[in-house]
C-alpha cells in the first residue's frame, strides 16, 4: 500500500505509518498513513514560523483564490470523500457527504471572508489625530481536531487561520487520518506557499504533546476531550499563547406536555441517536413532564425499533458502527453503570453483529433516571440517551441546567411563552426549540459555556476573534 505522507514545509515526508481501520469491517484498511514524531513536529512548527511573514502580507485575492479552489474540489469530490468518511469514521454514508458538503461550504464562506476584511477609522479624543483599528493575524496556529467529525471541524479551523494570514500546523486524530490528509492535498495542490500548511498526524501523547511544549506556536485551537483541554490550557497559559478549546457535552432536551409528539421524537431521536451518538452537541438526556412522558417514551421506543444498525456504506443504514472497541468499551460500561444506579433500561443496550466484523452497538435508552447518576452527569460519546422525568416546565429547566456543561440544548413546546423563556434561561451557548440539539449551521458561532468551551466562538465572522489581534495605531499628520 501507498504510505500517506505527513507534509512539513511543502515536501510530504515520513517512511513509519500504521494502518487506519474501518469500524464497519476491521477487515477493510483504508490505508497506510503516517505516524510523525517530536522532531517532525517541531520542523513543521520551524517551517510554518518562517512561512509566516509572507503570508501575513499575501494579498486578499491570493487568500480567496486557494479557498475557494479548494471548497470547489471538495464539493466536487463530496461522493469519493464522504466514502472515505463513512469507511474511517463509521459516520453513514449520506451523513458523511452532508459533512463534506459542509467543508465546502465553510471554505466557500471564508474564501468571501478574504475579500470582507475591514478596519475602522475614527476621531480621536485629540483634535488632528486619527485612530486606525485593525485586525492582525496572530502567528502559527497548532490545530488538533477529534475523530468524531473528520473533515468538518478541520474545515472550520483551517480555512479562518489560512483566510486571517496565519500559518497553521495540523494534527488531526489517529482514527482518522484520511479526511485530514485529503483535505491537505486539496489545499497544498490549490497553491499554498511553503511551509503556510503543515500535517503531522501520529499520537497525541507525541505530537499533541511537541505542539504544547513549543514556544513558537501563537495560538492553539482544541476540540476534544475536558481533560485534555486542560492540559492545552495549563500549557499556552505557560507560553502566554492564545487558546480556544471546544470540549464536552450533557446536552439537555425539554419535552413538555403541549410538545407535538412526533416532533419531538424525531428531534430526540435524531439528537441522541444519529452519528451514533457521536456528537458533543448530542441529546444524552430528554427532559420529559409528567403529561407526555408515557406515551414519548412509547413513542421513541417505537421509533428506535425502525433504526437499522449496519455498515455505514450499505444503503438503508440509519445508525453505523461506534467508532473503535475503546469507545465501543466506554459505551457498554456507561449501561451497565446506568443500570447498576437503577435506571430502567427500556430498550437496547446489546452488541449486534452484522456481515462484516464491526463495532455495532444498538440505540439504548434508560428510563427511570435521575439527574444524580452518572449516565446523567458524565458524557459516555455513544448511542445512550437517558430519560428524566419531570413535573412541569419549571423543575425541568433547573434539571437542564444542572450540569457542569453548556454546549446545546434543545426544548419541544408549542409555547412561545415556554419556547422564549427556555432560550432566554438556557445556560447554554446555544440553544434549539423544536429541532435537534446537533446540527448548527456553517456561518454562525459555534460554541458553549461552563466546561463545554473557553475562549472565542468558532465559525462565521467570530471566528476573527480567535485567529486574529487587534491593533491600534494613531496618527498626527
Amino acid at each position: 500500500m501507498t504510505i500517506y505522507q505527513n507534509l512539513i514545509a511543502g515536501e510530504w515526508v515520513g517512511a513509519e505509518a500504521s494502518e487506519n481501520i474501518s469500524p464497519s469491517n476491521t477487515g477493510d484498511v483504508v490505508g497506510l498513513y503516517a505516524t510523525g514524531n517530536a522532531e517532525d513536529t517541531k520542523a513543521a512548527i520551524a517551517a510554518a514560523k518562517a512561512a509566516f511573514p509572507a503570508w501575513a502580507r499575501s494579498g486578499i485575492l491570493e487568500r480567496h483564490a486557494i479557498l475557494k479552489k479548494t471548497a470547489d474540489e471538495i464539493l466536487a469530490r463530496k461522493e469519493e470523500l464522504g466514502k472515505l468518511l463513512a469507511r474511517e469514521e463509521g459516520k453513514i454514508l449520506p451523513e458523511a457527504i452532508g459533512e463534506v458538503t459542509r467543508a465546502a461550504q465553510i471554505f466557500d464562506f471564508f474564501a468571501g471572508e478574504a475579500l470582507r476584511l475591514t478596519g475602522e477609522i475614527v476621531p480621536s479624543a485629540r483634535p488632528g489625530i486619527t485612530v486606525d483599528i485593525t485586525r492582525e493575524p496572530i502567528g502559527v496556529v497548532g490545530i488538533i481536531t477529534p475523530w468524531n467529525f473528520p473533515i468538518a471541524i478541520p474545515a472550520w479551523k483551517i480555512a479562518p487561520a489560512l483566510c486571517y494570514g496565519n500559518t497553521v500546523v495540523f494534527k488531526p486524530a489517529e482514527l482518522v487520518p484520511g479526511c485530514a490528509w485529503a483535505i491537505v492535498d486539496i489545499l497544498h495542490r490549490a497553491g499554498l506557499p511553503k511551509g503556510v500548511l503543515n500535517l503531522v498526524m501520529g499520537r497525541g501523547s507525541v505530537v499533541g504533546q511537541a505542539m504544547l511544549d513549543s514556544k513558537d506556536l501563537s495560538g492553539i485551537t482544541f476540540t476534544g476531550s475536558t481533560g485534555t483541554g486542560k492540559r492545552v490550557a495549563l500549557a499556552s497559559i505557560e507560553h502566554n499563547r492564545k487558546f480556544q478549546l471546544e470540549m464536552g457535552g450533557k446536552n439537555p432536551m425539554i419535552v413538555l406536555d403541549d410538545a407535538d409528539l412526533s416532533v419531538a421524537v424525531e428531534a430526540a431521536a435524531n439528537s441522541g441517536f444519529f452519528s451514533t451518538g457521536q456528537r458533543c452537541t448530542a441529546s444524552s438526556r430528554l427532559i420529559v413532564t409528567e403529561g407526555i412522558h408515557d406515551k414519548f417514551v412509547a413513542a421513541l421506543t417505537e421509533k428506535l425499533k425502525t433504526l437499522n444498525v449496519d455498515d455505514a456504506l450499505k444503503a438503508g443504514t440509519h445508525i453505523g458502527p461506534v467508532v473503535d472497541e475503546r469507545q465501543l468499551k466506554q459505551d457498554t460500561d456507561y449501561i451497565e453503570i446506568g443500570q447498576k444506579e437503577g435506571a430502567k433500561l427500556a430498550f437496547g443496550g446489546e452488541l449486534v453483529k452484522r456481515d462484516t466484523p464491526g463495532f455495532y452497538l444498538q440505540p439504548t435508552l434508560f428510563t427511570e433516571a435521575n439527574n444524580d447518576m452518572r449516565i446523567s452527569r458524565e458524557e459516555i460519546f455513544g448511542p445512550v440517551v437517558s430519560v428524566i422525568r419531570a413535573k412541569d416546565y419549571d423543575e425541568a429547566l433547573v434539571i437542564a441546567n444542572d450540569t457542569p456543561f453548556g454546549l446545546s440544548a434543545g426544548i419541544a413546546t408549542t409555547s412561545l411563552k415556554y419556547a422564549s423563556h427556555f432560550k432566554r434561561n438556557s445556560e447554554a451557548g446555544m440553544v434549539m426549540v423544536n429541532l435537534p440539539t446537533a446540527g448548527v449551521d456553517f456561518h454562525v458561532p459555534f460554541g458553549g459555556r461552563k466546561a463545554s468551551s473557553f475562549g472565542p466562538r468558532e465559525q462565521g465572522k467570530y471566528a476573527a476573534e480567535f485567529f486574529t489581534v487587534v491593533k491600534t495605531a494613531y496618527t498626527l499628520p
